[in-house]
């Protein structure tokens, strides 16, 4: 591959690219009903327990199995960890750092095998998994950087006597629990855990259980570059017993989770029951606004709120959901974001034609289906939301069409689609005059995470950096109006109900955050 595929450069000649991914869909297929198993450290952990994982563009396409961890195994595993973590923050972190930026070598070796197990077990489009098998290798190696410009966060400090020697330094926790999602199994699942092995911690992982093959890739990975015994361990769980149970184990030093705000609440509820807090970190969702003023270019606009809006099923805490545009442009803006959305090929995650592939399952699906229903008391559809599984072609997935919904003004103030968070390919279109008193509504809502903006005016550009309650903000991108980011160009930061600490992924301060700062003086 002579160029990095990202979620905002996907336009090159890609005729070499889909060769090898053809190649690795084939061996895919011969793999298909492979079992899959938790590890406390290298031993596999039995279960009579195992869920079966279909492809949810096709349900009669078994693709693994895998055995679900008994809650009473996570002694052993806890254990485990906690035993290999004394030895892990014992090693030099020059040492981690050579380890983890292997990973991410042997990830980029992989890639087109793992991203393929995305297409069929998460059903994003080649491209997208390609991005995110990327991002993956991409987010350890800037993690990795970051303990090296830090200097493994070791700093002289001051004295107060010339016998005085000071010095700061950050330690790990001890044992993290990283519990993913299923939409970018492999960046935010690799991401999470390598800042925490980074920074001396060891690891008890769970993965989705939609995406359990790409936990296998990262198990994987680390394995073969050498990580030491008992550092990562994978469980796996059938819904939210398993990850409550590991948020309340006793050997378990610290959270980093990514999913719903909702249940990032809930652990924060579980831990404050503990003697002390433990860290959290957590990102937790978005409401994400774009807005249209008179000045956009409505072609760079209607090209970034389709991609931001509908790429990955529009399953991403990132994604487009409501659209302020001025009345002076919308009928043109309208007609240039249908217009996307009416060409866009939905299908088979696997052909390299499909643009939107299926939602991720049956509960999300009823999820989308039901808001359609509802949707006519706010508004008016205006393109899509149909359920695609009435159609030959569609009937044995989970596909829809995406919806553009104009909610009425009379109801905006207290409008659930301008509100709530459906993580579905469900846009909201509203009207304003007045900047300010757009983005003012948009800050109503719980949620903090992206924004972006169209205009050619500097001015309507600084004003909207500077009011909107969000911490990944973008203008005039078509490339995605809200989404793209990527590990050291734009930080992933929740603000408000997005996120916990403050200081989120892909920037220059998240490998910190999985260590606790010490003072040390010695009197010489």
């Amino acid at each position: 591959m002579t160029f990095k595929i990202t979620y905002s450069a996907l336009n090159a000649n890609m005729d070499t690219i889909h060769a090898q991914m053809d190649a690795a869909i084939s061996r895919y297929q011969s793999r298909l009903g492979e079992r899959f198993y938790g590890y406390a450290g290298s031993k596999k952990i039995e279960s009579q327990n195992v869920l079966t994982k279909k492809n949810p563009a096709n349900f009669n396409q078994i693709l693994s199995q895998f055995a679900v961890t008994p809650i009473t195994a996570l002694d052993n595993v806890y254990s485990l960890a906690k035993k290999a973590q004394k030895s892990w923050a014992a090693t030099p972190w020059e040492k981690r750092v050579e380890i983890v930026r292997k990973t991410a070598e042997i990830m980029r070796k992989y890639r087109m095998d793992v991203a393929t197990t995305m297409i069929f077990e998460v059903g994003k489009n080649r491209m997208e998994s390609l991005g995110d098998a990327e991002e993956a290798a991409d987010l350890l190696d800037y993690y990795a950087q970051q303990m090296i410009d830090a200097q493994g966060f070791i700093r002289p400090l001051g004295k107060l006597s010339p016998n005085e020697k000071t010095l700061d330094t950050l330690r790990p926790y001890g044992v993290f629990s990283v519990i993913a999602p299923f939409n970018f199994p492999m960046a935010l699942g690799a991401g999470m855990a390598s800042a925490a092995i980074l920074g001396g911690n060891s690891v008890v992982f769970k993965p989705s259980d939609d995406a359990p093959g790409c936990a296998e890739w990262i198990y994987r990975s680390f394995q073969e570059a050498g990580l030491p015994e008992g550092v990562l361990n994978i469980v796996y769980g059938d819904g939210p017993a398993l990850g409550e149970a590991m948020v309340k184990h006793g050997w378990s030093d610290g959270v980093a989770f990514t999913g719903s705000r909702a249940v990032g609440l809930s652990i924060l509820r579980t831990l404050s029951q503990c003697p002390f807090m433990k860290p959290v970190l957590a990102e937790l969702g978005g409401k994400n606004p774009a807005f249209i003023t008179p000045s956009a270019d409505l072609d760079k606009a209607a090209m970034g709120c389709f991609k931001s809006a509908f790429g990955l099923t529009g399953q991403k805490c990132s994604a487009l959901s409501k659209i302020y545009v001025h009345p002076s442009v919308k009928k043109a803006f309208l007609e240039k974001l249908i217009s996307h959305a009416s060409a866009m090929t939905i299908g088979d995650p696997a052909d390299q034609k499909t643009f939107m592939g299926p939602i991720i399952n049956q509960n999300a699906h009823a999820r989308f289906m039901n808001a359609v229903s509802f949707s006519k008391s706010d508004g008016e559809i205006l393109f899509g939301g149909r359920d695609l599984r009435t159609q030959t072609t569609y009937s044995n997935g989970w596909f829809i069409e995406p919806a553009i919904v104009e909610v009425k003004s009379e109801v905006r103030a207290s409008s659930r689609w301008l509100r709530d968070e459906y993580f579905a390919p469900f846009v909201a279109i509203t009207d304003f005059t007045d900047l300010s008193e757009a983005i003012a509504h948009a800050n109503t809502a719980d949620y903090g995470l992206t924004a972006g903006i169209f205009s050619e005016e500097p001015a309507e550009i600084e004003h909207f950096m500077n009011s909107i309650e969000a911490g990944i903000l973008y203008a005039n991108r078509a490339t995605g109006a809200t989404t793209g980011a990527w590990p050291g160009v734009q930080s992933f930061c929740g603000w408000k109900g997005s996120g916990l600490t403050g200081k989120g992924g892909c920037g220059p301060y998240y490998v910190a955050q999985f260590m606790r700062e010490q003072s040390r003086t010695v009197m010489e």
